[in-house]
């Protein structure tokens, strides 16, 4: 791979000739593999691999395996994520003050697809807290509600929108991250398309593009929040000068954060700028991918109530008693449950969150939200296929059949699947434990309901 000569140069000159050059060998070199997995649905790895330091999760692994043909990686048990990337749950950790004052959070993720911080918030936060992630690309965003469905936790909410339109939340959120679109600087050794659209011009665009996003950000972020700044790229433009435009802009409405632990042989280089404190990872000091972060907490106390916007339209609607009813058999706490309609699907959140959805729904373009529950035909239940990612599924509601790899495959690449091992009528999907979804056996044939979107095409 030829690295671009104005890349080059432009690292000689940020980060000195000697430095320049071991991050240019190693970008030559090929990338490392790492997880994080799901603690609700998983708690070790399943190949040899060693932990990431900064991340309980989070796991290094020896070799790359092929992660499309093991059904727990369709179950959500874990997520692929860099491990350098992970460091972003280490901050919100570490700036909300630790695993147990994470519980209950409401963080927004800005710039948030395909979903890897933000499924980690979403387990930081616990079923109690709340994560609004927003993709601005629809396609995206999908990908992002995908991940958010295999996830499980039904404590997240997708939304597709301008970041202009979020300052609607103003004020609503105990942190807010934004991991901005970049040139990808950081990405060149796993993405030729990265190499090749490289360039000055994109450099100073993203820089501004990046600033728009954060300003509108700042605005949603509660008194005394964690403003969390990130990107995959080297450049300082993109980087401390962001970061340097925020502390001229902001002055006193930024302060700064209590010292956040990162051991020296983690290989991370620290740093500051204004009142953030800054943390840069490069492939030739870390065993992962090219990052950039920053934090700092926006001034002042959290005294008032936190207003939530107006609806411009009743999106979510009641469900009647019988329907409830039906949904409440499939859920393992139903009392801590709130049951709702949008469109042609039933779904169910945590009561609390409920007040929040409703007016996200009918002022954001919201295009998932808690868990999908289903349809209800002739008083059952017709599951969706999220209901079995759901960690707070009851499965007494439904007869449940494990099924060897062979099988499992086959089921997620929907295909034709024996009726010998399922019972008639509903049967819940499982491989090792994990639920991968829903059969019917109608007699001799099974109706395989695995979603199309989630399908193994090869």
């Amino acid at each position: 791979m030829n690295l671009p000569e104005r890349f080059i140069d432009r690292m000689t000159r940020e980060l000195g000739p000697t430095e320049a050059e071991r991050l240019c060998a190693a970008l030559q070199t090929e990338p490392s593999t790492s997880i994080r997995l799901n603690p609700e649905k998983l708690s070790t790895p399943k190949w040899p691999s060693k932990r990431v330091p900064w991340c309980e999760w989070g796991y290094m692994l020896d070799e790359r395996p092929a992660f499309t043909l093991d059904p727990a990686f369709h179950a959500g048990a874990y997520y692929v994520q860099e491990a350098s990337s992970q460091f972003a749950g280490y901050i919100m950790m570490q700036a909300l003050g630790g695993l147990a004052e994470c519980r209950g959070r409401r963080i927004l993720d800005v710039c948030a697809a395909p979903g890897g911080k933000s499924t980690h918030y979403a387990s930081l936060v616990g079923s109690e807290g709340l994560v609004v992630a927003n993709e601005i690309n629809r396609s995206r965003a999908a990908v992002l509600a995908d991940n958010a469905r295999k996830w499980g936790l039904a404590n997240m909410v997708i939304t597709c929108n301008d970041s202009s339109r979020l300052t609607a939340l103003e004020g609503w959120f105990d942190a807010v991250a934004v991991d901005a679109p970049c040139s990808g600087e950081g990405m060149f050794r796993k993405s030729e398309e990265a190499v090749e659209q490289w360039s000055d011009q994109n450099v100073a665009m993203c820089a501004e593009r990046q600033w728009e996003i954060l300003e509108n950000a700042f605005q949603v972020l509660r008194p005394g929040g964690v403003l969390i700044y990130s990107t995959c790229t080297f450049n300082r433009s993109e980087d401390e000068g962001v970061l340097r435009r925020a502390s001229e802009e902001w002055g006193d409405q930024l302060e700064p954060l209590d010292e956040i632990a990162c051991p020296e042989e983690w290989g991370v280089v620290r740093g500051r700028e204004g009142v953030f404190q800054t943390f840069r990872f490069f492939p030739h000091r870390v065993q992962g991918e090219g990052m950039f972060m920053g934090v700092a907490v926006k001034a002042g106390i959290d005294s008032s109530r936190r207003r939530l916007p107006k609806s411009r339209r009743q999106v979510l609607t009641k469900l009647d008693r019988q329907s409830e009813q039906e949904l409440v058999r499939w859920v393992l706490e139903p009392e801590k449950m709130r049951f709702y309609g949008a469109g042609e699907m039933l779904y169910a959140c945590r009561r609390e969150h409920y007040e929040a959805l409703e007016a996200m729904s009918g002022a954001l373009s919201v295009i998932y939200s808690g868990v999908a529950m289903g349809q209800i035909f002739k008083g059952r239940l017709k599951p969706d296929g999220a209901l079995a990612f759901y960690v707070g599924l009851n499965r007494e509601a439904v007869a449940s059949r494990e099924v060897e790899t062979d099988v499992a495959l086959q089921f997620l690449r929907r295909q034709e699947v024996a009726a010998e091992p399922f019972k008639e009528g509903l049967n819940l999907v499982l491989h090792d434990g994990q639920a991968l979804g829903f059969v019917k056996r109608v007699g001799a044939r099974v109706n395989n309901m695995y979603p199309s979107s989630l399908r193994i095409l090869k």
